[in-house]
């Protein structure tokens, strides 16, 4: 009898010390493509992943439950567009459905981060690596999954340290 509750307690540290290290994905919402980011294992930095080509809402998400059961996602932060003046905007109500539709298909806590600017950023970065126009074209969404999700690591940093 010891030993069943002895195990128990392991599984159930266990679980709990997985679920704590379990890794974030970003996402960088477009029409077209979808920017993926996602943590290393310990949650400190960001790594971009392949972009992700839009088909159909099915291919989608199909797609994205591929990716969170490969990395063992157990959250989900997604760029919020908001214009200059931080008013909400017609993709940022785009990203807002589709965020709440991924929060009903995978049962997991998907945060909105303010994005502004990120694009931009990743575009200068691009562009001063002396990469082809190109090139460039088909990591931009990358890259701006992964300013996204090292913006949010950091928030989430200070936020914990205050």
């Amino acid at each position: 009898m010891i030993r069943l509750l002895y195990r128990k307690m392991e599984n159930t540290l266990s679980t709990e010390a997985h679920a704590a290290q379990r890794r974030i994905l970003s996402l960088d919402f477009g029409s077209k493509t979808i920017g993926l980011a996602v943590t290393d294992e310990l949650g400190l930095t960001a790594q971009g992943l392949p972009t992700l080509r839009r088909t159909n809402k099915r291919n989608d998400f199909d797609h994205l439950r591929r990716t969170i059961k490969q990395y063992g996602v157990g959250e989900l932060v997604m760029g919020l567009p908001l214009r200059l003046s931080g008013a909400t905007g017609i993709q940022s109500d785009k990203v807002e459905v589709f965020a709440e539709e991924l929060r009903k298909r995978f049962k997991l806590p998907v945060h909105l981060f303010d994005e502004r600017l990120t694009s931009v950023e990743a575009n200068r970065v691009l562009r001063e690596s002396e990469m082809s126009i190109r090139r460039r074209a088909e990591v931009v969404d990358q890259l701006a999954a992964v300013l996204i999700l090292q913006a949010f690591l950091e928030y989430r940093r200070s936020k914990r340290s205050e």
